[in-house]
């Protein structure tokens, strides 16, 4: 049993209420199973929650309220703790991140005419005659859209804006944006990368230019090529615009 003072040990279970404080850690020797994992797990989402939706209900916890203070490796109050500093400042970053990105909202499809027929059946003949057109990459984007990864597309737009520039202070910036925005794991956009391009691009940042992207914008195309395009040709998306081409080449 523990004392009314003492902190509770690794293996005992967090308290639900107040009255639950002083609850023995012990388990029955079948049917329970240790809940520690499961209430850190709790405890983590709700901080990233409390910050994300001020006011929002919080499920009780121990005596004090502590669960917004807890340390991610203590169950003791530790609101100083430097742990707890850290993850503060990783999680305020990652939301001014995401809420500058709705300030600006989605950006703007490029602009491009209307497809013609004989273009929207060039696109079914390889995914790189695709991405050679504004107007397929705008149909193309559109597709990801519905499947919550456009910003494979964005990223793969941005580097090729990156290797158009030849001011060394432009490319530094835009080279730095870039890394924020779809290299960094605390972007709400970070791209899909592997461990070996993902250090390729930390040494390439430390002088920046306008390849170095390139190990990372060729993974991202390759895995656009293989897993989405092919979805892309069976989708709504593109069999009405093939529909509707071909409709008014008939009625012309």
């Amino acid at each position: 049993m523990r004392g009314a003072g003492e902190p509770p040990s690794p293996g005992d279970q967090p308290a639900a209420t107040g009255g639950e404080a002083g609850e023995d850690s012990r388990r029955g020797p079948a049917g329970d199973t240790p809940m520690g994992s499961e209430r850190m797990e709790m405890r983590k989402r709700q901080m990233s929650m409390a910050q994300e939706t001020p006011g929002a209900a919080q499920a009780p916890l121990s005596a004090g309220n502590r669960g917004s203070n807890a340390c991610c490796f203590c169950w003791c109050c530790c609101c100083s703790c430097s742990c707890l500093t850290v993850r503060n400042q990783d999680e305020e970053r990652a939301r001014r991140t995401s809420h500058e990105l709705q300030a600006e909202g989605i950006p703007n499809c490029e602009e491009s005419p209307a497809p013609t027929l004989e273009e929207v059946n060039a696109w079914a003949q390889s995914f790189d005659k695709l991405m050679l057109t504004p107007a397929g990459r705008n149909a193309f984007r559109e597709f990801l859209r519905t499947e919550f990864s456009e910003e494979n597309m964005l990223f793969w737009m941005a580097c090729e804006e990156l290797k158009q520039e030849s001011n060394k202070s432009v490319i530094e910036e835009k080279a730095r944006l870039i890394y924020e925005d779809y290299i960094s794991i605390l972007s709400p956009k970070e791209v899909s990368l592997d461990s070996r391009v993902r250090e390729v691009i930390n040494r390439n940042m430390l002088e920046p230019s306008q390849h170095t992207f390139d190990d990372a914008q060729l993974q991202i195309y390759t895995l656009m090529h293989r897993d989405s395009y092919p979805r892309f040709m069976n989708s709504a998306i593109y069999k009405d615009l093939l529909q509707s081409l071909s409709e008014k080449s008939i009625e012309a």
